[in-house]
């Protein structure tokens, strides 16, 4: 593949479904934090792996075997080169995100990591994938504690230095909120806990396909993220973890492909990665996620951050405007999330409205129900999320469709 120039136009026509009509009218598709859609190469990739290559890996010594295989493991290795981790052992295949994170909860409770009364910090604006997990774990006998935010959604890396104990096992943060859009200061969270010896999962399944992500430069022990947010397939994702703590977990699934041997007595079981892969995997999925990120890399990260800001600046001013409308979420440092209300309006009612008019947004609490009860939002907000093919002329029209909307509805 070769580089390309951040050009909005052809960048759209990458992507089929972006030109199709809802209700009569242009699909405007604000909702890439719930997913993203997939260009035509990812597409065509799935679609050639089942017309030509179809077949199970690491196990078959023929032709379409090793050619699925091969394609297999060298989307592994072009995704440790996305992440810039040390090792294609340090790179997991899994459902996604949420299934990364209960792969890692199951087995550090399981590996001795964790224990009965241990605590795990988080974040008020976690999503319920790094909330409910740690729930489950361990008889139900974790202790959660959660860093504040300002108003502004930003945390209070002050009160987060005073939640640390003896009894503090793990960090587990995300990188950015889906439901206020805030970019947490991942690092300095990272380093405050190394110098505790602490480990850090931070949650990356927002932050991937809006920004450079660096695990070595970041340092976090646990990466994960889903593949359908990075234009990739559903059903696929990744967990990063270092190797030394990796090879410390004992496998979350028995089953083939992960073990080394078995008897009616006793198994044993694979090195990494294949350990943590049981059974057939995704095949097709991860191939389409390598394709994604083997696109995405044909561009500039760093014009891809400009673009999307420019669109969060853009529609962030024009809704500044609209009486009644109340913007949820203003950190300094945010990803082109917005999560709104409208006084007197229903969330839902303006997403049912909306899509009337051919606009695709989110409504509710965006799996982040403690987050909204802290903010006092028992109805979650409406959310508009971009990516770098959406346009402003899309906003203009979402702005325009919004007064309308309140109009009748006020």
């Amino acid at each position: 593949m070769t580089s390309k120039k951040l050009n909005i136009k052809d960048i759209r026509n990458d992507f089929p479904i972006l030109s199709r009509k809802i209700n009569g009218k242009q699909l405007i598709y604000f909702d890439n934090a719930a997913t993203t859609q997939k260009p035509n190469i990812v597409v065509d990739g799935l679609s050639y792996f089942y017309k030509n290559e179809n077949a199970n890996i690491h196990r078959g010594i023929y032709t379409l075997s090793e050619h699925a295989t091969d394609e297999y493991e060298y989307s592994r290795l072009k995704i440790k080169e996305f992440l810039n981790a040390k090792s294609v052992n340090e790179i997991i295949f899994t459902k996604g995100t949420t299934d990364g994170i209960n792969l890692l909860a199951e087995g550090m409770c399981r590996g001795g990591m964790l224990n009965e009364g241990d605590e795990i910090i988080i974040t008020a604006m976690e999503h319920h994938a790094n909330i409910v997990p740690w729930q489950l774990i361990c008889n139900g006998k974790i202790k959660l504690k959660v860093i504040p935010i300002t108003k502004e959604g930003e945390l209070v890396i002050e009160e987060y230095n005073k939640l640390f104990s003896a009894k503090t096992k793990l960090v587990a943060v995300t990188h950015t909120s889906n439901a206020l859009g805030t970019i947490n200061p991942v690092k300095k969270i990272i380093s405050i806990a190394h110098e505790k010896d602490i480990h850090v999962l931070v949650d990356g399944a927002q932050a991937v396909a809006h920004q450079k992500i660096d695990v070595q430069n970041m340092d976090c022990d646990f990466f994960v993220f889903s593949g359908h947010k990075l234009f990739g397939p559903t059903g696929i994702g990744i967990l990063y973890g270092k190797e030394e703590l990796l090879n410390k977990l004992p496998p979350y699934q028995g089953g083939g492909d992960m073990i080394d041997k078995v008897t009616f007595e006793k198994s044993t079981f694979a090195d990494l990665p294949n350990k943590f892969e049981a059974g057939t995997p995704n095949i097709a999925g991860a191939i389409g996620l390598g394709v994604a990120v083997r696109y995405l890399k044909m561009f500039d990260f760093n014009e891809i951050r400009k673009y999307e800001t420019e669109l969060l600046e853009y529609a962030t001013d024009k809704m500044k405007k609209i009486n009644g409308v109340e913007i949820i979420g203003n950190a300094e440092n945010k990803a082109a999330v917005i999560s709104f209300a409208v006084k007197g309006i229903h969330p839902y009612d303006i997403g049912t409205l909306m899509n009337t008019k051919g606009i695709a947004l989110r409504t509710g609490h965006h799996c982040s129900q403690p987050l909204m009860n802290r903010l006092n939002l028992p109805n979650g907000t409406a959310r508009i999320s971009f990516s770098f093919y959406n346009t402003k002329e899309e906003i203009d029209l979402f702005i325009e469709s919004l007064i309308k909307i309140m109009e009748m509805l006020s």
